[in-house]
């Protein structure tokens, strides 16, 4: 009787120690490193089955070591408005940080409404806020008071001093740069202030020199607990790469593939490259085995811009892109690593967003969020214990699994807040969208009769490229749906869209709905009425000539269309160091350059961004020493208008001023 006690008593303790393995905690003093990718689509890496031309074998080896998460979610599809969930785990909703402007120099720290909106929108759009304000607690922070060095390194995109990583809780920032992406190019020589490229290497890719800098940061921090926020610039424009590695992929091009860019498909490679010296030191100093690593991107891939004479990428399946509502804009790529909790090379199916990161790391880490802290997102942890295989397992494993996920929420919701209308293929009007289970509801503002809500409604499941909406069939699951989201905008304190007292329904166009170029309804004005010839020679122009595109002049506004890189160009007529300002207003947004040619000299030129929306204002110091000769202002109108108001010229000599 006793002995049989005792055997009892002895599978009852290996039971238990078998069920304590399959739910352990990683020890408390893990490393974390956090990669983000920038505009990398669900289908640019080969996770998923979706790509035959892009190469990520390194994004590969890491799915091999963790959890590959199929349903993963930016909280936003743009990347600002993403990375301030990251850094918060708070919506974009809550934050107000809603479009990429963060880089522009005015401070806005609250969202508001807009004044107006033109007669042909339904709906009034709010303003976004430019800055993460330093009231947040972010994970840098955290972690930071709980003894982890704190480094970021690469894009940072959510504010200048004093709103720069150096102020949200890192102690190292390289390069310490505001912008949307690398400044100038990819590869050497860059315009960063105060970091340039190895001497030896004269075109050095700013990833192998990020991943370098990362490398020293992991080296130095080895003995400690560290944080790395690995933020690579890559993929997002500028489009440009090693000239080797587009030589070599070109050479790979199907035609008949919409995934077709030779330097897209560069750039990647240089990103996976950069995953892979981070895995490799990791492995070299020992610390695979008590780091967390998280791989994500901040939305979905781009489809708006031009390369090689196609778009970056397609995220097919998927519909849409980068700066759209449907999944091809907000559904990502999504690797967790974390050693002693995810089952190596396993996959789930849970619904999982960019606020999660933060709760998660604070749970796997045994560390408590400051008091009254809140957050949007929830731990993950449930779903990174589940252990669902990528290969069939036996039943007894499967059903542990399922058994061990019962905790994760089995009606959890997901939701993006875009409510903005950039002019990119597949775009919508200003919108908010849930995903729960099978089904994605789409809420466009005051798109309906009367004012009221439009809804589009998905079974992603069964469509997933979303061609059908089922709004009309299931009402009841609009309601239910549509509540919660509700709900969420309420609980966030979110400012959404207002009615447009201003909407003229004979100047709306449904058709025009997700079409990346507007269709001209005005009739061209004549020459005399102030419009420039499709040519340059109009005095509209006032000496400005436009190159790859047309120039349109009406009422004071410039509008830019072309195909590739088009530019207006101008005789400076001064000398430097100079400013250059003007006004712009692009539906979709996008990036540029100022570019100034001195006579005898090489081009030199500097980027910007336009953010998607209403008019905004761009000031650039220009670092010329002498004369700058020609000045260019490319303009991202490969596949929409930009409109510009004005331009200002200030320098040594007489300030120039075209007000068109």
């Amino acid at each position: 009787m006793a002995f049989t006690s005792l055997l009892a008593v002895i599978g009852l303790l290996a039971i238990t120690g078998t069920l304590r393995a399959a739910n352990a905690e990683p020890p408390r003093h893990q490393n974390v490193v956090f990669i983000l990718a920038d505009d990398l689509g669900w289908s640019d890496v080969t996770l998923h089955g979706t790509t035959k031309f892009y190469q990520t074998p390194n994004i590969e080896r890491l799915a091999k070591r963790g959890m590959m998460f199929t349903r993963a979610y930016s909280a936003s599809p743009l990347c600002s408005p993403t990375r301030s969930a990251i850094l918060t785990g708070l919506s974009p909703a809550r934050t107000g940080i809603t479009t990429p402007n963060c880089h522009l120099p005015q401070v806005v720290l609250q969202a508001t409404i807009d004044k107006k909106a033109a007669a042909s929108q339904h709906a009034i759009q709010p303003s976004s806020v430019s800055r993460l304000k330093t009231e947040y607690r972010t994970l840098a922070e955290s972690l930071h008071d709980a003894g982890y060095a704190t480094g970021h390194f690469g894009k940072w995109h959510l504010g200048a001093e004093p709103y720069s990583p150096l102020q949200h809780g890192f102690d190292v920032d390289v390069p310490h740069w505001p912008g949307p992406g690398p400044a100038g190019s990819y590869v050497a020589p860059w315009k960063f202030k105060d970091f340039d490229h190895d001497p030896d290497v004269p075109d050095q890719h700013i990833e192998d020199r990020m991943a370098k800098e990362a490398v020293a940061f992991i080296e130095r921090n080895k003995d400690q607990p560290f944080f790395l926020n690995y933020w690579m610039f890559s993929v997002h424009a500028p489009f440009d790469a090693k000239k080797s590695l587009i030589e070599k992929h070109r050479a790979r091009v199907d035609p008949d593939d919409p995934q077709r860019s030779p330097t897209y498909a560069a750039m990647i490679e240089s990103m996976d490259d950069a995953v892979g010296t981070l895995l490799d030191t990791l492995d070299r100093l020992g610390l695979a085995e008590r780091t967390i690593i998280v791989f994500t991107s901040d939305n979905g891939g781009n489809m708006y811009n031009e390369i090689d004479e196609t778009t970056p990428t397609s995220n097919a399946p998927l519909r849409g892109g980068k700066a759209t509502m449907f999944e091809g804009g907000t559904r990502v790529p999504c690797v967790v690593v974390m050693p002693g909790v995810t089952q190596a090379g396993s996959r789930s199916d849970a619904l999982i967003q960019s606020e999660d990161y933060y709760p998660t790391l604070l749970d796997s880490l045994a560390l408590q969020p400051a008091p009254d802290q809140r957050f949007d997102g929830l731990s993950i942890m449930p779903a990174l214990r589940s252990g669902i295989g990528i290969q069939p397992v036996e039943t007894g494993e499967e059903r542990a699994a399922e058994d061990r996920l019962e905790a994760y929420p089995t009606n959890r919701a997901v939701f993006q807040y875009f409510p903005h209308s950039p002019g990119v293929p597949d775009w919508l009007p200003p919108a908010v969208s849930i995903h729960r289970g099978d089904w994605k509801l789409i809420r466009i503002f005051h798109g309906g009769e009367k004012g009221t809500h439009r809804y589009l409604l998905f079974n992603l499941r069964d469509d997933l490229g979303e061609s059908t909406n089922l709004a009309a069939q299931r009402p009841e699951l609009v309601v239910e749906l549509d509540a919660r989201i509700e709900a969420f905008l309420a609980e966030t304190n979110a400012v959404v869209p207002t009615p447009n007292p201003d909407f003229d329904p004979t100047k709306y166009h449904p058709e025009d709905e997700g079409q990346p170029k507007p269709k001209a309804r005005a009739k061209a004005a004549s020459p005399a009425a102030g419009v420039a010839k499709p040519d340059d020679s109009d005095p509209a122009l006032q000496g400005w000539k436009i190159r790859n595109g047309t120039a349109i002049v009406k009422d004071g506004i410039v509008t830019v269309r072309g195909k590739a890189e088009p530019f207006l160009g101008v005789g400076a007529g001064l000398s430097g160091p100079a400013k250059v300002t003007f006004r712009v207003r692009s539906a979709a947004g996008g990036a540029g350059k100022a570019e100034w040619i001195p006579s005898g000299g090489q081009p030199q030129s500097l980027p910007f961004v336009i953010a998607a929306g209403d008019w905004q204002t761009i000031m650039l110091d220009i670092p010329a020493t002498g004369p700058l000769g020609i000045f260019r202002l490319y303009l991202p109108a490969q596949t929409q208008s930009v409109e510009v108001d004005h331009v200002e010229l200030t320098g040594t000599g007489k300030p120039r001023r075209w007000d068109f």
